[in-house]
């Protein structure tokens, strides 16, 4: 049975604003982090909005380069594209150009997934460096402090995609899944490891996804359908960052609120 979980979903009117929705709440989880811990472990992921809360976080007329602790904080990547890291479709790549390159987080602190090389050692390689990143001994697995995710528009979140089996996997932080839907393989983190997450939250945005979006929050559990199902965090808390357009098949919030809440059994 799945766990059961509170799903926040706050409605902003234009894609912009839900990337300065997420910068915001980025720059709040690293802080808190830091503050707490001494240290901040986020993973983030690809695509149009992260790129948009990148460009915000590095933009010198913006308060967040200035309030992120960068020298506190370690990032990791919740999946890539096996692909070189110069590649154009690199996730690590598009956050180097979009951020890495111009805020102060110093190189050692930047743990990017080898996407050049064969997939099963590119996923034993980034699972040796959380280990060691998070000082992990025996079976334990890591607890990011905050992981931004995705939801394509197949309901596949990370590269967790519908019908593959990374959706079977268990006993891995990160593992390399075949996707025959697009005919490549991807490295991924893998779902019981996003689910012990402190902070775990969707950036989604577009018409394009609201009926996905509808039945992966109000349709019938079926996680190997849509696998962004399966995102159930132990904190017991989900959060969804959306625009009006994605969130347009979901119930309104109260009047003169951007935000609604569903209890998911």
């Amino acid at each position: 049975m799945p766990r059961p979980v509170t799903v926040t979903y706050r409605i902003s009117p234009t894609p912009a604003e839900v990337a300065a929705a997420a910068a915001q709440l980025f720059t709040d989880a690293v802080r808190k982090a830091a503050e707490a811990r001494g240290i901040a472990r986020v993973a983030i992921s690809g695509g149009t909005t992260p790129k948009a809360m990148f460009a915000l976080l590095a933009d010198p007329s913006q308060p967040f380069v200035k309030q992120v602790p960068w020298d506190k904080l370690d990032l990791y990547w919740v999946d890539e594209r096996c692909v070189p890291p110069d590649h154009p479709d690199s996730n690590y790549k598009m956050t180097r150009e979009a951020l890495l390159s111009k805020v102060p987080l110093p190189a050692e602190r930047i743990h990017r997934m080898e996407g050049e090389l064969e997939p099963e050692e590119a996923a034993a390689r980034y699972e040796a460096a959380i280990r060691n990143g998070f000082k992990l001994e025996g079976a334990e697995t890591p607890t990011f402090d905050l992981l931004l995710l995705g939801m394509g528009d197949d309901g596949h979140t990370a590269s967790l995609f519908p019908h593959t089996q990374a959706l079977n996997e268990m006993s891995h932080i990160v593992v390399a899944n075949h996707v025959p839907q697009k005919d490549t393989w991807r490295i991924t983190l893998t779902w019981p490891v996003i689910n012990q997450g402190r902070q775990v939250a969707f950036l989604i945005e577009g018409a394009g996804k609201a009926q996905v979006l509808h039945d992966v929050l109000l349709g019938p559990y079926q996680p190997e359908t849509y696998p962004s199902q399966i995102i159930r965090p132990a904190s017991g808390q989900l959060s969804f960052l959306l625009d009006r357009a994605a969130a347009a098949k979901l119930p309104a919030p109260a009047k003169g609120d951007s935000a609604g809440t569903l209890e998911l059994k």
